[in-house]
Protein backbone atom coordinates (compact mmCIF):
# COMPACT_ATOMS: atom_id res chain seq x y z
CA UNK A 1 0.00 0.00 0.00
CA UNK A 2 3.01 2.28 0.32
CA UNK A 3 3.25 2.73 -3.44
CA UNK A 4 -0.36 3.94 -3.79
CA UNK A 5 -0.49 7.51 -5.08
CA UNK A 6 -3.67 9.57 -5.04
CA UNK A 7 -4.17 11.09 -8.49
CA UNK A 8 -4.45 14.84 -8.95
CA UNK A 9 -7.78 16.61 -8.91
CA UNK A 10 -8.79 17.38 -12.50
CA UNK A 11 -9.93 20.87 -13.34
CA UNK A 12 -13.64 21.66 -13.41
CA UNK A 13 -13.17 22.74 -17.03
CA UNK A 14 -11.81 19.29 -17.93
CA UNK A 15 -14.32 17.42 -15.75
CA UNK A 16 -17.59 19.13 -16.70
CA UNK A 17 -17.31 22.45 -18.47
CA UNK A 18 -15.97 23.82 -21.77
CA UNK A 19 -13.20 21.40 -22.72
CA UNK A 20 -15.16 18.34 -21.59
CA UNK A 21 -16.55 16.31 -24.47
CA UNK A 22 -19.54 14.05 -23.96
CA UNK A 23 -21.19 11.50 -26.22
CA UNK A 24 -23.66 8.71 -25.83
CA UNK A 25 -21.83 5.38 -25.54
CA UNK A 26 -22.23 2.74 -28.21
CA UNK A 27 -24.38 0.20 -26.37
CA UNK A 28 -23.84 -2.34 -29.15
CA UNK A 29 -20.13 -2.54 -28.33
CA UNK A 30 -20.09 -3.43 -24.62
CA UNK A 31 -16.31 -3.96 -24.49
CA UNK A 32 -15.63 -0.44 -25.71
CA UNK A 33 -18.24 1.03 -23.34
CA UNK A 34 -16.74 -0.90 -20.41
CA UNK A 35 -13.27 0.31 -21.42
CA UNK A 36 -14.48 3.94 -21.45
CA UNK A 37 -16.06 3.60 -17.99
CA UNK A 38 -12.99 1.97 -16.42
CA UNK A 39 -10.56 4.46 -17.90
CA UNK A 40 -12.69 7.45 -16.87
CA UNK A 41 -13.01 5.98 -13.36
CA UNK A 42 -9.23 5.80 -13.17
CA UNK A 43 -8.61 9.26 -14.62
CA UNK A 44 -11.28 11.24 -12.73
CA UNK A 45 -11.21 9.26 -9.49
CA UNK A 46 -10.30 12.26 -7.31
CA UNK A 47 -13.16 14.29 -8.79
CA UNK A 48 -15.57 11.39 -8.33
CA UNK A 49 -14.41 10.92 -4.75
CA UNK A 50 -15.07 14.59 -3.95
CA UNK A 51 -18.53 14.48 -5.58
CA UNK A 52 -19.54 11.34 -3.67
CA UNK A 53 -18.08 12.72 -0.44
CA UNK A 54 -20.00 15.99 -0.85
CA UNK A 55 -23.27 14.16 -1.44
CA UNK A 56 -22.61 11.84 1.51
CA UNK A 57 -21.94 14.84 3.76
CA UNK A 58 -25.26 16.39 2.75
CA UNK A 59 -27.16 13.15 3.37
CA UNK A 60 -25.16 12.52 6.55
CA UNK A 61 -26.19 15.90 7.86
CA UNK A 62 -29.87 14.97 7.63
CA UNK A 63 -29.70 11.23 8.44
CA UNK A 64 -26.36 10.47 10.14
CA UNK A 65 -27.29 7.19 11.86
CA UNK A 66 -28.94 5.61 8.83
CA UNK A 67 -26.07 6.70 6.57
CA UNK A 68 -23.51 5.25 8.96
CA UNK A 69 -25.47 1.99 9.18
CA UNK A 70 -25.76 1.79 5.41
CA UNK A 71 -22.07 2.50 4.81
CA UNK A 72 -21.09 -0.07 7.43
CA UNK A 73 -23.22 -2.79 5.85
CA UNK A 74 -21.98 -2.08 2.33
CA UNK A 75 -18.35 -1.95 3.47
CA UNK A 76 -18.64 -5.23 5.37
CA UNK A 77 -20.36 -6.99 2.45
CA UNK A 78 -17.83 -5.65 -0.07
CA UNK A 79 -14.91 -6.64 2.15
CA UNK A 80 -16.41 -10.08 2.70
CA UNK A 81 -16.91 -10.55 -1.03
CA UNK A 82 -13.33 -9.53 -1.84
CA UNK A 83 -11.97 -11.82 0.90
CA UNK A 84 -14.09 -14.73 -0.34
CA UNK A 85 -13.06 -14.09 -3.95
CA UNK A 86 -9.39 -14.12 -3.01
CA UNK A 87 -9.61 -17.26 -0.87
CA UNK A 88 -12.23 -19.37 -2.69
CA UNK A 89 -11.45 -20.48 -6.27
CA UNK A 90 -15.09 -20.86 -7.46
CA UNK A 91 -15.98 -17.36 -6.24
CA UNK A 92 -12.79 -15.97 -7.82
CA UNK A 93 -13.72 -17.52 -11.19
CA UNK A 94 -17.28 -16.21 -10.93
CA UNK A 95 -15.99 -12.70 -10.13
CA UNK A 96 -13.66 -12.71 -13.14
CA UNK A 97 -16.25 -14.14 -15.54
CA UNK A 98 -19.23 -12.08 -14.31
CA UNK A 99 -18.01 -8.76 -12.80
CA UNK A 100 -21.33 -6.95 -13.33
CA UNK A 101 -23.33 -9.72 -11.67
CA UNK A 102 -20.84 -9.75 -8.79
CA UNK A 103 -21.24 -6.02 -8.21
CA UNK A 104 -25.02 -6.27 -8.44
CA UNK A 105 -24.97 -9.14 -5.92
CA UNK A 106 -23.09 -6.91 -3.46
CA UNK A 107 -25.56 -4.06 -3.97
CA UNK A 108 -28.63 -6.33 -3.68
CA UNK A 109 -27.28 -8.01 -0.55
CA UNK A 110 -26.53 -4.58 0.90
CA UNK A 111 -30.04 -3.41 0.07
CA UNK A 112 -31.58 -6.46 1.75
CA UNK A 113 -29.52 -6.05 4.91
CA UNK A 114 -30.20 -2.33 5.10
CA UNK A 115 -33.92 -2.78 4.50
CA UNK A 116 -33.98 -5.08 7.49
CA UNK A 117 -32.22 -2.34 9.46
CA UNK A 118 -34.57 0.39 8.17
CA UNK A 119 -32.16 2.57 6.21
CA UNK A 120 -33.44 1.93 2.68
CA UNK A 121 -34.04 5.54 1.67
CA UNK A 122 -30.71 6.69 3.06
CA UNK A 123 -28.92 3.90 1.23
CA UNK A 124 -30.64 4.67 -2.06
CA UNK A 125 -30.00 8.41 -1.95
CA UNK A 126 -26.80 8.48 0.10
CA UNK A 127 -24.81 5.73 -1.53
CA UNK A 128 -26.45 4.44 -4.72
CA UNK A 129 -27.34 7.84 -6.24
CA UNK A 130 -23.77 9.21 -6.20
CA UNK A 131 -22.48 5.91 -7.61
CA UNK A 132 -25.08 6.15 -10.37
CA UNK A 133 -24.00 9.72 -11.18
CA UNK A 134 -20.34 8.64 -11.31
CA UNK A 135 -21.16 5.76 -13.67
CA UNK A 136 -23.26 8.00 -15.92
CA UNK A 137 -20.45 10.58 -16.16
CA UNK A 138 -17.86 7.85 -16.79
CA UNK A 139 -20.11 6.41 -19.51
CA UNK A 140 -20.67 9.60 -21.48
CA UNK A 141 -17.33 11.43 -20.96
CA UNK A 142 -15.05 10.99 -23.96
CA UNK A 143 -11.41 10.32 -23.20
CA UNK A 144 -8.64 12.79 -23.98
CA UNK A 145 -5.01 12.10 -24.88
CA UNK A 146 -3.93 12.98 -21.32
CA UNK A 147 -6.56 10.57 -19.97
CA UNK A 148 -5.21 7.75 -22.16
CA UNK A 149 -1.60 8.42 -21.12
CA UNK A 150 -2.42 8.46 -17.39
CA UNK A 151 -4.40 5.22 -17.71
CA UNK A 152 -1.55 3.53 -19.57
CA UNK A 153 0.82 4.42 -16.70
CA UNK A 154 -1.70 2.91 -14.26
CA UNK A 155 -2.14 -0.27 -16.32
CA UNK A 156 1.59 -1.01 -16.64
CA UNK A 157 2.06 -0.55 -12.91
CA UNK A 158 4.15 2.61 -12.82
CA UNK A 159 1.43 4.29 -10.77
CA UNK A 160 -0.99 2.65 -8.33
CA UNK A 161 -4.10 4.56 -7.39
CA UNK A 162 -7.02 3.81 -5.04
CA UNK A 163 -9.44 3.32 -7.96
CA UNK A 164 -6.97 0.98 -9.65
CA UNK A 165 -6.86 -1.12 -6.49
CA UNK A 166 -10.68 -1.10 -6.25
CA UNK A 167 -11.08 -2.14 -9.90
CA UNK A 168 -8.50 -4.87 -9.37
CA UNK A 169 -10.48 -6.14 -6.36
CA UNK A 170 -13.58 -6.26 -8.58
CA UNK A 171 -11.75 -8.30 -11.20
CA UNK A 172 -11.44 -5.50 -13.76
CA UNK A 173 -7.66 -5.11 -13.81
CA UNK A 174 -7.30 -6.77 -17.22
CA UNK A 175 -9.63 -4.13 -18.68
CA UNK A 176 -7.89 -1.06 -17.28
CA UNK A 177 -5.72 0.83 -19.69
CA UNK A 178 -6.62 -1.19 -22.77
Amino acid sequence: MADVQPPPLRSLDDFLLCSARFATPDVRNLDRWNNRIINNLLYYQSNYFLCVLGFLLIVGYFEPFQLFTGMTVVTLLFTGFVWAAENQAPIRRFRRNHPTVSMLAILVASYLFISVLGGVAVFLFGIAFPILMVLIHASVRLRSLKNKLENKLESIGLKRTPMGILLEALGQEQEAGS
